[in-house]
Parts: structure tokens; C-alpha cells; sequence
């Protein structure tokens, strides 16, 4: 293709007037929307700084390791400020249509200065975290190994640094974060949920926890757990309502097994319940229940082509199988 059909396909894609599109730039010059490479970036920087001798990609020691800490987080840091700037600036003409933004810079440093005040917090919540994976495993050798292999512990980690930015009302940014953790574990925790210290997702797989979710103290989820919603409201003209309670709450201690669904924004699991695998509930249960399906009771056919059951030798009401 010749230079002037380059040319002309290029100004069809990027000549759209008015408000940006969904290809993250817009006819308003210098404004782009947050890079999601940046934003990886700078997520793993930020672990790193939390978990400095499991993540810092370079070998250094005692007060080496506190020097290049500091580094790294200052560089996040500034990289993160230019990331929540962007991302700011672009929801405000994506919002709202407007042709000038005054104080999207001044919300940006604010918001990564509270992000870094709170890290020392949020390392607290993941010893935690980290301690209960460890506690709940019993092939788990170490810490260190349960910090720098366990999907489930990568995914939550992720999750405490995007559900900050998320609680600051950060554009986009949260959910970059949690969808880079999406694709790396298979898990998907949606920056928004609110969850309590000492959480473990055990092999983690498929787990899916969606926006409006309360989960207490010490929960712990296998692989394949859903906790979603019901079903969507929505408005006169058919469009889904934005904001509303969703997903279920999950009260401290609870464990819910592999493949159960646990769904709507009225359901609670009462604490220190056990939830079985494959059980599906959309109604809240007690403190301490106890969730379970029915034992199935499968036929078993052996070498000589009898069958039977778990309870016996099988009869069959007809001519065969």
C-alpha cells in the first residue's frame, strides 16, 4: 500500500470530532488514555517494593535491599502519578465532553500519595494473607514459596493495590490491574469487592468475585467459586443500573469448596459456614451452616460386566443400561 492510502487510512481512523474513542486517544491535542503496559509496570514495581526479596529483579541484601526498595518505589511512584493524570483527563472528556481539565494533576498526586501512605497497611493485610495460604496448605513448604508461586496469593495481592485505587475513584487504572492478574492466575476479583484480611483462594482457577462482594476475615475459596450476581436491574429505556448491590456477603471464617455459585446481592453466608462443592445458592444461610448437596450415587460397571452401586449390586428396572 502506497503512502498516500496509508494517509487516508489513517485520517479516517483518528479524524472522529468530539468526545474520545474507544481507541484511547482524541482530536484534543496530547490527551491519551493511561498505557496499559505503564500500568503493568508500574503494579509490578509496587510489588516488588511490598515483597522486595521475592520480586526485585535484581540480588541485593540488608541495606542494599531497603536502598533499592526506595528507588523502585520513587520511580513507581512518578510513573503512577503520570498514569492516574492521564486517566483522570480522559474520564473527564469521556464523562462529560469537556474541553478543558483544571485539576486532574493535583487529584493524581493526591491519590498516589494516599496509595503510598497506605502501603505499609496493605503489607500488614498481606502478611496475613500470605500466613493463612500457608496455614490452609499443607504442601505449602514456606512463605516464601506459598508468595512467589501461588496464583491465588499473586491474584490478592494484586487486588489490595487496585481495590485502593478503585476506593479513590481512579478511572480505568484498577481494573487494568485486576484484568493483568485476571490473565496471569485465572482468577478474577474485581477491584472493587471488599475483602477481609487472612484470604485464601487455593488453586484459584476459575474463581470469579464480582464488584459488590463483602468478604470478611479469614475466608477461604477454591478453585472454581463464583460469587456473583443474580441478575441485573435496569432502568425505563432497558439499560443496566450502575451502583447497585449485586453480590453476596461472605462472613470471617467461611470456606466455600470447589465449583460452588453463590449468587445475589441479598445472599449472606453466615459466619464460620462451610459451603460444599458444586452447591449452588442464591439465599443467605446461617452462622456455622452447613451447605451440601446430595451424595450421588454412581454405578459401577466391573471386568465380569456386572454393575453396581457404592450401596450394593445394581438392579435395573428395564433390559440394560
Amino acid at each position: 500500500m502506497d503512502c498516500a492510502k496509508l494517509d487516508a487510512v489513517a485520517d479516517k481512523l483518528f479524524s472522529q470530532e468530539g468526545c474520545p474513542s474507544i481507541t484511547g486517544s482524541s482530536n484534543r491535542d496530547g490527551l491519551m488514555v493511561a498505557g496499559q503496559r505503564a500500568v503493568i509496570g508500574v503494579l509490578e514495581e509496587l510489588i516488588g517494593v511490598l515483597f522486595p526479596g521475592c520480586y526485585l529483579t535484581h540480588e541485593v541484601g540488608g541495606a542494599d535491599l531497603a536502598a533499592r526498595a526506595r528507588a523502585v518505589l520513587g520511580h513507581a511512584a512518578s510513573a503512577l502519578r503520570e498514569q492516574v493524570r492521564m486517566a483522570f483527563e480522559y474520564a473527564c472528556v469521556v464523562d462529560t465532553c469537556q474541553s478543558e481539565c483544571h485539576n486532574c494533576e493535583e487529584r493524581a498526586e493526591g491519590v498516589v500519595g494516599e496509595l503510598l501512605a497506605r502501603l505499609p497497611n496493605i503489607l500488614r493485610t498481606l502478611q496475613e494473607d500470605v500466613q493463612a495460604a500457608y496455614e490452609g496448605d499443607p504442601a505449602a513448604k514456606s512463605t516464601m514459596e506459598v508468595v512467589m508461586s501461588y496464583p491465588g496469593v499473586y491474584a490478592v495481592i494484586v487486588h489490595r493495590i487496585a481495590h485502593e485505587l478503585y476506593c479513590s475513584k481512579v478511572p480505568l487504572i484498577p481494573r487494568m490491574m485486576s484484568e493483568h492478574a485476571h490473565s496471569k492466575t485465572g482468577i478474577d476479583i474485581h477491584p472493587g469487592a471488599q475483602i477481609g484480611p487472612g484470604f485464601f483462594i487455593d488453586h484459584g482457577t476459575g474463581v470469579v468475585i464480582g464488584e459488590t462482594c463483602v468478604i470478611g476475615k479469614r475466608v477461604k475459596l477454591y478453585q472454581g467459586v463464583t460469587l456473583g450476581a443474580l441478575s441485573f436491574e435496569k432502568d425505563a429505556q432497558g439499560r443496566l443500573v450502575k451502583g447497585v448491590k449485586r453480590h453476596p456477603d461472605v462472613e470471617d471464617q467461611v470456606v466455600v469448596y470447589a465449583g460452588a455459585t453463590i449468587l445475589g446481592g441479598k445472599t449472606r453466608i453466615g459466619k464460620g459456614s462451610v459451603i460444599g462443592g458444586n452447591v449452588w445458592l442464591t439465599h443467605s444461610v446461617p452462622a456455622g451452616a452447613k451447605v451440601y448437596n446430595q451424595q450421588p450415587n454412581p454405578l459401577i460397571r466391573e471386568v465380569d460386566g456386572s454393575w453396581k452401586t457404592s450401596d450394593g449390586p445394581w438392579q435395573s428396572a428395564g433390559d440394560g443400561i
